[in-house]
């Protein structure tokens, strides 16, 4: 029988942040600065004859939290919503707030709380020493994965170290 051979070695890190990113907008604003300004140094590469890009956005979702409160500031129901775009996101949370019919069946008011909301986007990277890695940025931590390369590592921590929002 066959013995099973190490190929690589992938870790995995998580920094989770002091205080969490203060809402979507901030959030999206981070994310969207990652693939515009590539702080990791990633770079292009091809994959099947495919052209890829060195930092690839793979699935971002921003989640609300809504709730109903009576008279007597009691909880009398809630939804979550999740969406996979800001965009999405706000007009959503517009259009639950704005329906009379779930109020009235709710018997409340809505009550949208911010902190209550997710945000996650994930970043296909692809390291110069054709490493290719993911980072997730989420509301309150962020993970790097399959990586095996500990400059990679740094780079991306030298990057949180430099985003007021990620300390």
């Amino acid at each position: 029988m066959a013995d099973f051979v190490q190929q690589s070695i992938t870790k995995s890190a998580t920094r989770v942040l002091a205080t969490p990113i203060a809402d979507a907008d901030s959030f999206e604003t981070i994310v969207n600065a990652v693939v515009t300004n590539n702080p990791f140094a990633c770079t292009a590469y091809t994959v099947g004859g495919m052209a890829m890009d060195p930092v690839t956005i793979t699935k971002r979702s921003f989640g609300a939290r809504l709730v109903w409160e009576d008279n007597d500031a009691k909880n009398v129901g809630s939804t979550t919503e999740k969406y996979s775009t800001k965009t999405g996101f706000n007009a959503g949370c517009a259009v639950i707030m704005a329906n009379a019919q779930l109020a009235t069946a709710h018997v409340g008011t809505w009550i949208h709380d911010p902190d209550l909301d997710t945000y996650t986007a994930t970043l296909r990277c692809h390291d110069a020493n054709g490493e290719v890695y993911m980072v997730t940025v989420s509301r309150d931590h962020i993970d790097v994965t399959s990586y095996s390369d500990d400059a990679i590592l740094a780079k991306v921590e030298t990057w949180a170290d430099g985003v007021a929002a990620l300390a």
